[in-house]
């Protein structure tokens, strides 16, 4: 089985940066101006899901609370660790 998590954004450019170069993971791949989106496809080449984000004309207005997050769980507590010095580094506020 496979899994994608895909949501719609404002701001493409900020999110790719943010899982790419602060949380790690790696552009697996992305396309522009199909049926007026431009997307990104961000994940792991060795894992059996990805997140898929994209951007149009059409403006999205998310409205952000406590319920709406996704929780990734490093495996040791070295990992955690430098993820968090890497959201520190990055001036990253916590919500």
């Amino acid at each position: 089985m496979h899994l994608r998590v895909a949501r719609h954004t404002n701001n493409l450019k900020e999110i790719e940066n943010f899982y790419v170069h602060v949380l790690g993971f790696e552009r697996l791949g992305g396309f522009q101006n199909h049926n007026n989106y431009d997307g990104v496809f961000i994940g792991k080449p060795d894992l059996d899901w990805h997140f898929e984000f994209t951007q149009s004309v059409t403006k999205v207005a998310h409205v952000f609370d406590e319920d709406d997050i996704l929780v990734l769980y490093p495996d040791t507590i070295r990992k955690y660790n430098l993820l968090y010095m890497q959201i520190m580094d990055h001036n990253i506020e916590f919500i």
